[in-house]
């Protein structure tokens, strides 16, 4: 019996932002993987489709589950939020097929992409990504602090647009108020900064501010947070980040 495991995530918020691929790969599940609030989204499907929800702290643990399962003959979607390949699931699972079981790697598996937080939050606000830009992900459960900061600073130096992910926690709340710090020294206090919270949804909320005066307590782990490069500028109630470097 022949097994198969694909890798979805169902957007940022709104049903109508998970795509009709997504939609149809869970629809062909025998069984749906994933962090318990993100199986949430998701109404119920067959009477005979399982779901096996999980702690957010386990995703290599979750990943190993669901391979067993594809490999015992199930046909399995392991749900993330956003993008499943963005801070998410699609690389915890690849991380588990490297170093598991060799059987593993001849399984079908596959990736369905979908709409990150960055993009929904950039929506939300005009085109802050509309030139060169990166994503920064502020938490240091998988990788050191030290770590961080290098990005953080090589971003500022090449002047990008920085979208950053899990900007704060209850564990760790004091971590965007440093990478604040450390931006303040290289780029402009009058630079933008957007604060959106759940973006892609109905209850979505926009805070626009500036370096200098950015405020990291307005933050949580729903909020994506925008630092705009030397060239953002405001238009309106817009924000956007133009694709020349030409400015008038």
């Amino acid at each position: 019996m022949t097994g198969s495991l694909v890798v979805v995530g169902t957007g940022p918020g709104k049903a109508d932002l998970m795509t009709p691929a997504t939609r149809a790969a869970l629809d062909r599940a025998t069984d749906l993987v994933g962090y318990g609030p993100y199986l949430d989204r998701i109404p119920a499907g067959r009477a005979d489709q399982c779901r096996h929800a999980s702690d957010n702290r386990v995703e290599l643990d979750r990943a190993r589950h669901a391979l067993e399962l594809a490999a015992s003959g199930r046909h399995v979607a392991v749900v993330s939020g956003g993008d499943p390949g963005v801070f998410a699931m699609a690389a915890a699972v690849f991380e588990a097929v490297e170093g598991g079981d060799p059987a593993w790697r001849t399984l079908d598996i596959k990736v369905e992409p979908g709409v990150t937080a960055m993009l929904a939050a950039a929506a939300e606000v005009g085109a802050p990504l509309g030139g060169d830009f990166c994503a920064i992900s502020l938490s240091d459960n998988l990788k050191g602090w030290a770590t961080i900061e290098r990005r953080l600073a090589a971003a500022a130096e090449g002047d990008f647009v920085i979208a950053l992910y899990n900007p704060a926690s209850k564990a760790r709340p004091y971590q965007l108020g440093q990478a604040f710090d450390l931006l303040r020294k290289l780029k402009e206090a009058a630079t933008p900064v957007l604060f959106v919270r759940a973006a892609g949804t109905d209850e979505a909320k926009v805070v626009l501010t500036t370096l200098g005066a950015a405020d990291a307590s307005v933050a949580d782990m729903r909020t994506l947070v925008i630092v705009g490069a030397s060239t953002t500028r405001q238009v309106g109630r817009w924000i956007y980040t133009p694709r020349s470097e030409r400015r008038t």
